[in-house]
């Protein structure tokens, strides 16, 4: 039976919330399969290489108080930190001697950031380095501001959903935040032309299996080039701080659901995955991931760019060693290329 549904979701792209719902409840009756299958579909449309992106974590101020992160308005054991736009470009240029094409500028909603600081700094990364790529991951802004950014050569944008679920969204976020807003964002990026990615966290508070099967009714009506996800992992200053972690076993499952689902979508195996299991990022790959994303960052953000606590911040983690990384995906019988890695329409 969950054979013939995971062969049927390969074979079409789909499948009803029941179906989803079926696979997930029972995955340790079909995990060996759907993980088999997975891997073998990202090898067919991708071969067995795995993109890099460059994380450049340029702030950690943040104006929204969501009750998951540990950046969050109100935490008052952060200390504070802002790149300067010639900081920003300076792990660029390391960035591109370590090998990498796509650097991804990364931060909480901070209003320092303004359009005309971003488009200096897109624009001079681009001048340097015109054959990479730039993702920016900024949260909500404007129409203009989305629009004036592509403008200035931003190729591609990563806004998480978190949760497709309105009532789930709300026992997330403050009541200043709106589910409709960020749905909004992600069609206005959309329709500008972005590479765009989305994302939810697995086993956040509150979440039911039933939601993460409409999280993959979700990704099948907005068809993403990009999907992040990752295990929910508490923050020590945050009202989630009691609550368990999400599980990489699930979190892998849902790899492999989102790659039959969505065939060639980029998918990272996230930094999230490799805090809360040592072979986290090796077991995304086998999963069906194609992405990952080394930090770029000065030593001082990373410390101080805690989403959640016990994030990977030395070791393979730092970009530097890219080596190390390169070695351990080797294990899973594929490798790390020097490429953009765009998006790929067609099979």
């Amino acid at each position: 039976m969950y054979k013939a549904l995971i062969d049927k979701l390969e074979r079409e792209s789909a499948l009803s919330k029941k179906e989803f719902l079926t696979l997930i409840e029972n995955r340790d009756k079909c995990r060996e399969y759907l993980t088999k299958r997975a891997f073998e579909v990202r090898n067919k449309v991708f071969g067995n290489t795995v993109y890099i992106r460059g994380l450049i974590e340029i702030s950690n101020y943040c104006k929204n108080d969501c009750f998951y992160c540990g950046i969050r308005r109100s935490n008052r054991n952060v200390e504070r930190y802002r790149l300067s736009p010639e900081e920003i470009i300076s792990c660029a240029d390391e960035g591109f001697k370590l090998g990498f094409r796509t650097f991804v500028l990364q931060g909480g909603e901070d209003s320092y950031y303004t359009d005309e600081l971003l488009c200096s700094v897109i624009t001079e990364i681009k001048k340097r380095y015109p054959d990479c790529a730039i993702t920016l991951s900024l949260g909500e802004r404007t129409y203009k501001s989305y629009k004036t950014l592509k403008e200035a050569g931003a190729d591609r944008y990563l806004l998480r959903h978190e949760t497709a679920n309105f009532e789930h969204y709300s026992r997330l976020h403050p009541k200043e935040m709106d589910f409709f807003t960020r749905l909004k964002c992600i069609a206005d990026l959309k329709s500008m032309g972005y590479q765009v990615g989305v994302g939810f966290m697995v086993g956040s508070p509150f979440q039911t299996l039933e939601d993460l099967a409409d999280e993959m009714l979700f990704l099948m009506q907005i068809k993403p080039q990009m999907v992040g996800i990752g295990p929910f992992i508490s923050h020590r200053d945050t009202p989630f701080k009691n609550f368990e972690n999400g599980s990489a076993e699930l979190t892998t499952f849902m790899l492999s659901l989102i790659r039959l689902t969505l065939p060639n979508v980029l998918l990272p195996a996230t930094t999230a995955l490799g805090t809360i299991d040592g072979d986290g990022r090796e077991k995304g790959i086998l999963a069906g991931a194609n992405v990952l994303m080394p930090n770029l960052s000065p030593s001082f953000a990373k410390k101080n760019y805690l989403l959640y606590d016990n994030k990977i911040c030395t070791g393979d983690e730092a970009a530097q060693c890219i080596e190390c990384l390169k070695n351990r995906i080797k294990k899973t019988g594929c490798e790390i290329t020097v490429s953009r890695g765009d998006y790929k329409d067609e099979l």
